[in-house]
């Protein structure tokens, strides 16, 4: 039995459709995963292990060298504030203590609701509106204590819903637009370029 839901079930088969290789279509996966529990469970990580023809060992392990997958539960509202130079001079690090003060947790810890969870962040690439500040990788450019509390109140509200997803869901997951070709052409390519190598490989030996 598939541990995602069905909709997300098919969306995991036809990311690894797009491949060659169905181990290329890990990192998609491992977003799909996120989206639906939050986070990268036992049983996510073995379901893209099984789609991808590895072993769990092998997906954890490409997990934790992104800071965007998260190996253990956190808030549905994943907060974070650069410090890094840029925003330390315009008062990042004021706004990362502050953020810490009205969220309830400190950095690297959720909140007791499980609503946020707080990160320090080196650099977000939005110097020019510092300090910058991200909620689930969606750019909230919330530089003042005054227009931060502002989006808080509006996320406890559910206000932001629309633009900001839980859990960091990334759009470009869902493969809705940009170049499109037929199954049946695509798989007819998947086989010529195979038995191209076949016979290079032949050649060679």
């Amino acid at each position: 039995m598939s541990h995602l839901r069905i909709d997300l079930r098919q969306r995991a088969e036809e990311l690894v459709s797009l491949y060659p290789r169905p181990r290329s279509a890990m990192l998609p996966l491992l977003h799909l995963v996120q989206e639906q529990d939050g986070y990268l469970s036992e049983a996510g990580i073995a379901e893209v292990a099984e789609l991808t023809l590895t072993t769990p060992a092998d997906v954890r392990g490409t997990a934790s060298f992104y800071d965007m997958y998260f190996l253990e539960p956190v808030g549905k509202y994943v907060v974070a504030v650069c410090t890094n130079v840029a925003c330390l001079l315009a008062g990042g690090l004021e706004l990362l203590e502050h953020a810490s003060t009205t969220l309830g947790c400190s950095v690297g810890s959720t909140s007791d609701d499980g609503l946020f969870t707080l990160e320090e962040s080196e650099c977000l690439a939005d110097c020019d509106i510092a300090p910058c500040v991200q909620v689930n990788h969606r750019y909230v450019r919330t530089t003042t204590a005054e227009t931060f509390d502002a989006l808080v109140g509006e996320l406890r509200e559910g206000k932001r819903e629309h633009e900001i997803p839980s859990h960091g869901t990334l759009i470009r997951v869902r493969r809705s637009g940009g170049l499109r070709a037929p199954k049946s052409e695509i798989a007819t390519e998947r086989s010529g370029a195979k038995a191209a190598r076949d016979k290079r490989a032949e050649e060679q030996a």
